[in-house]
């Protein structure tokens, strides 16, 4: 197909028309072979030993993803502690209800409702509230120590036109009390590593601000999730790579159009050292085959929203 096409890009049969196309020779292939289609995908990619992903469940949504104030587009909890992945599903449908509880009791029977990756929007006012909301729910559910925290700061769409970070940029205009430089950004996120019991942190800063990510991963020892910066691109993930910018790849098949390319992709992350999350979209379907992808290649971590949803728990199941 992309030699047919001949463009960078897939422009001229379109990547839309690839992905639909490349999904469904996968499970052609599968379906020829009797096998499975996690299997199916580890034998092309060459994967030796298939384990079963850490999962990264959407618990509060923020940004662009709600209708509400903050910057930080979406609050992850990661049951790490889990020795099974039921154990870990089970953990992380707990701690989705007991945060349902918190929220109801605190901000009321509206800020109950779900978003478009099935998290909660309850009316908090900045992002370290979140992450207190988000301890409390670990806390109470009964597994501190057993679960970490993620963020995905959903930088790009934040930045400003002098290239700082306006943390308050749903509201316009505004005093400008909460824009940062890159460095200021880079000390939040450092302040909030410190505090909380985060292990992971997706598109920190703008997708070309290199330095700025660069800076932020030769300062805290964990996991720096990328993808506007890479957008499921060999290309990017080898500059990415060269820059020493970040050390995970967020996988969306979509971005870069067949199921291939981002079968390299994933391996040229590997090949690196850098870790592998396979990730959902905001706008699903109750397709699955992000979690064939993700036991298939060993990719170690998953993103597929909140346990609740039909969209996002078909992939769960």
């Amino acid at each position: 197909m992309l030699d047919i096409d001949g463009t960078p890009n897939q422009s001229k049969l379109g990547a839309n028309a690839f992905f639909g196309v490349s999904l469904s020779l996968y499970r052609a292939g599968a379906g020829d072979k009797a096998v499975p289609l996690y299997k199916h995908i580890q034998k092309i990619s060459g994967t030796k030993e298939l384990i079963m992903p850490v999962l990264a469940f959407n618990v509060i949504n923020r940004g662009s993803h709600a209708g509400n104030n903050l910057a930080m587009q979406e609050f992850m909890i990661l049951p790490v502690g889990a020795s099974t992945f039921a154990e870990a599903l089970r953990t992380g449908s707990e701690e989705q209800s007991t945060t349902l509880g918190i929220i109801k009791a605190k901000y009321g029977q509206d800020a109950c409702n779900v978003c478009d990756e099935g998290g909660f929007a309850p009316n908090v006012q900045d992002n370290r509230e979140g992450l207190v909301l988000l301890m409390d729910a670990i806390d109470k559910a009964g597994y501190t120590g057993k679960t970490k925290i993620g963020m995905d700061g959903a930088a790009s769409e934040v930045l400003t036109k002098d290239a700082k970070y306006d943390l308050n940029f749903k509201n316009q205009p505004n005093d400008g009390a909460h824009v940062l430089s890159a460095q200021g950004l880079c000390e939040f996120y450092k302040e909030c590593v410190k505090d909380f019991p985060i292990v992971s942190i997706e598109d920190p800063f703008d997708q070309d601000d290199w330095s700025s990510w660069a800076s932020l991963q030769s300062s805290v020892d964990m996991q720096l999730v990328d993808d506007d910066l890479l957008v499921t691109n060999p290309k990017r993930i080898t500059e990415a790579i060269q820059k020493k910018a970040c050390n995970a790849l967020l996988l969306k098949v979509n971005q870069i159009g067949t199921v291939t390319e981002s079968i390299q992709a994933a391996l040229d992350s590997k090949a690196t050292g850098g870790d592998v999350m396979v990730s959902h979209r905001s706008g699903e379907t109750e397709d699955n085959f992000i979690a064939d992808l993700s036991v298939g290649l060993a990719s170690g971590q998953i993103k597929t929203g909140a346990p609740c949803r039909n969209e996002r728990l078909a992939k769960y199941n």
